[in-house]
């Protein structure tokens, strides 16, 4: 018997395909289970809404590899999800800008998302133009190796902007 789903598929009708590629025909699922075990493999539904369903004679856990390993080769090169930061401040040196722009360019280069923010304290709210204007300066700074999603955003005392790296030609 077939246990798919929590049911039973016992003398129920299905077509079989067997190990080589090749159509058995619509046979009861008992016959289906006597050839997959006389071939030492075993009986899987493959799609169970066609009428009649469809029955593959395979290795059940080769094919459990084969999908655990598909999925993680989808995790490997899926990593361009992970979001990096790069504050700024308001009043920042040029030494320090450059390290940090070299960082940003680093990360969009391994294919990260990167945010960069620039937090205002005390007083220096009174000078957003200032910091609007070196905001634009990393914008401009980036845009060879990142594209801006949006345009500058104040929230709060903070703004921000987010990259996506470019495609590598």
């Amino acid at each position: 018997m077939i246990r798919e789903g929590g049911r039973l598929f016992a003398g129920r009708e299905v077509l079989v395909i067997d190990h080589e590629g090749e159509k058995r025909g619509a046979m009861k699922v008992e016959q289906g289970l006597a050839i997959a075990k006389d071939a030492g493999l075993n009986l899987v539904m493959v799609s169970e809404t066609s009428n009649p369903p469809v029955c593959r004679i395979m290795d059940y856990g080769k094919l459990q590899y084969d999908r655990k390993k598909k999925i993680r080769d989808q995790k490997k090169s899926h990593h361009a999800q992970k979001l990096k930061e790069v504050k700024f401040r308001l009043r920042i040196e040029e030494h320090d800008y450059n390290y940090k722009i070299n960082h940003a360019i680093e990360f969009l280069g391994k294919g990260y998302k990167l945010k960069t923010s620039m937090m205002f304290r005390g007083r220096e709210m009174a000078h957003k133009d200032m910091g609007f204007g070196l905001m634009e300066r990393v914008i401009k700074d980036l845009e060879e190796h990142g594209k801006a999603e949006a345009p500058l955003k104040l929230m709060g005392r903070n703004i921000t902007v987010t990259f996506t790296p470019l495609k590598k030609k």
